[in-house]
Formats: C-alpha cells, sequence, structure tokens
C-alpha cells in the first residue's frame, strides 16, 4: 500500500468540467467571439495565470477575448459555490478504503482555494484530506511538478512513495516529472497513446483504483 495519495479534483473528484465548458461556451458567446477548436481541452489541468496566458496569445491580446476569459471564472465560480459538482463515481469508497489502511490524502488542484474548499465542503469530505495546495498558492501550472510536490512535503512523504490521481495529461506528465506513481482516469478526453504510456495505469474509475488497491496492485 502507498503512504500517501495526491487527488486532483476538477474532472477527478467531481464532475465538474462541464460547468467550466458552459462558462467558457456563455462568456466567449456573449462577446460574440468563437471558441478556438481544442481549447478548452488544452486547458483542463492548466493555472488560472496559465490559461489566460494562453488566451492572450491565442487571440492576439484582444482585450474582448481576455475579459471574456476572466468572465468565464466568475460564471463557473458562482455556480460551483450555489450548486457544487456531483463527486465522480467511487470517490467515497476510495477515501473510505484509503482511510482504513492510515494513507494520507491531499488534494492539489489547479483550482482556486475558495472554489475547491467549498466544493469539498458540499461534498462532505473535507476531513478525508489532511493537505489541501491550490492555484493560487503560487506554484507553477501543471504540466510541471511543483503543485504534487508541494503537497507531498507537507504530508511529510516520499514522492516514490505516493500515488497522484489524474484525469489530464498535464497531470500525468507533473506525477511523472516528480517522481511519483501516477493513476489516469480520464474524464472528458480520452487519454492519448502517450498519457497512457507514461501512467503507471489507466482506470475507468475510482472504484477501480479502490480495487487496485485492495489487491496491492499499487505500491
Amino acid at each position: 500500500m502507498v503512504d500517501a495519495a495526491i487527488f486532483d479534483m476538477d474532472g477527478l473528484m467531481f464532475d465538474s468540467e462541464p460547468i467550466w465548458t458552459d462558462a467558457w461556451k456563455l462568456s466567449f458567446g456573449r462577446r460574440g467571439l468563437a471558441l478556438q477548436p481544442g481549447m478548452i481541452e488544452s486547458f483542463y489541468g492548466a493555472s488560472r495565470d496559465r490559461v489566460l496566458a494562453e488566451v492572450r496569445r491565442r487571440y492576439h491580446q484582444d482585450p474582448n477575448a481576455i475579459a471574456a476569459a476572466e468572465d468565464h471564472y466568475a460564471i463557473a465560480r458562482q455556480r460551483l459555490f450555489n450548486e457544487g459538482a456531483p463527486p465522480k463515481e467511487g470517490l467515497l469508497e476510495l477515501l473510505s478504503c484509503l482511510q482504513s489502511h492510515h494513507v494520507l490524502c491531499a488534494v492539489a488542484t489547479s483550482s482556486e482555494r475558495p472554489i475547491a474548499e467549498a466544493m469539498l465542503s458540499r461534498a462532505e469530505v473535507s476531513l478525508s484530506f489532511d493537505v489541501i495546495v491550490t492555484g493560487d498558492d503560487g506554484f507553477p501550472s501543471k504540466p510541471a511538478p511543483d503543485i504534487f510536490l508541494a503537497a507531498a512535503k507537507q504530508l511529510g512523504v516520499e514522492p516514490s512513495r505516493s500515488v497522484v490521481l489524474e484525469d489530464s495529461e498535464n497531470g500525468i506528465r507533473a506525477a511523472v516529472a516528480g517522481g511519483f506513481m501516477s493513476v489516469m482516469v480520464p474524464d472528458v478526453v480520452p487519454p492519448s497513446d502517450e498519457a497512457r504510456s507514461l501512467a503507471d495505469c489507466c482506470c475507468r474509475s475510482l472504484l477501480e483504483v479502490r480495487d487496485l488497491l485492495e489487491r496491492g496492485k499499487l505500491g
């Protein structure tokens, strides 16, 4: 059994990616802007700063596009605070399994801390996590490994004895770069061949991750 499990949040723990996608469509549509093909998917796992920088690049510093990108955060934030997002299949069962084996748990998400804390609280899983590291803690965006390394340091564990759970290729790249074991549980975007080759394993749900842990197939 591993010493620690480090969870991404959006798309991995919660079915929140549709909320972010709807916010992109609404904010850009209000301003008469077209979303570039594949743009939203490329932002999965990325920090706010990285997303805004990429929008500036893609839209050639168009202030209308930059404002639309900012608006999408406000739209999604309000909905997540008001409604939350449903937990993904197997989240509660996996957390229960980890607790029963005394495995430390952390959240390492590119989302802002207020959003992360609100979603964890609404789902009543806040107490399952020993550490929460978020996008506004000042770490470089995934695929840089810094946010995962910070979570491991705060937990007091070695990356090699910790598993990172991710739904995005950016997250898997970050986990591998940091020397972690990695499990991909794809959400909206199917895993590429490269992502499959990088991850230690690819699971269909968090229930499957639980089963692997119980059978000693991880760590």
